[in-house]
């Protein structure tokens, strides 16, 4: 079983920048991996940040989430990181990753950002 880790959630000030990763607990990413990054604020239905392949790199991103968020490989940690510049106060949510594999989806138990004005 696949078993996604998010780490690096905290509380920032907006403005701020903050980088959060997604590990594979136990495990480690494998070759046609594609993790999806996620965001759900309360009360709202969880929206999709943007996607990285682990072996070819390759990176999408919803239109809404342009700009702002970077999704990249960290091949030392062996974690795929979003890292997420100008943080606003709308961009409070837990945030997710989930890997797809043998069409099944893993989900991580997610992780907090909160943004203060």
């Amino acid at each position: 079983q696949v078993q996604p880790a998010e780490s690096g959630g905290g509380v920032v000030q907006a403005g701020d920048s903050l980088t959060l990763s997604c590990s594979v607990s136990g495990g480690t990413f494998v070759g046609d991996d594609m993790v999806a990054w996620y965001r759900q604020a309360q009360g709202k239905e969880r929206e999709v940040i943007g996607t990285i392949t682990w072996d070819a790199g390759s990176r999408h991103y919803a239109d809404s989430m342009r700009g702002r968020f970077t999704i990249y490989r960290n091949y030392h940690e062996n974690s795929a990181c979003l890292h997420m510049n100008g943080l606003k106060p709308e961009d409070t949510a837990i945030y997710y990753c989930n890997i797809p594999r043998a069409s099944v989806v893993y989900w991580g138990q997610g992780t907090q950002v909160t943004v203060s004005s």
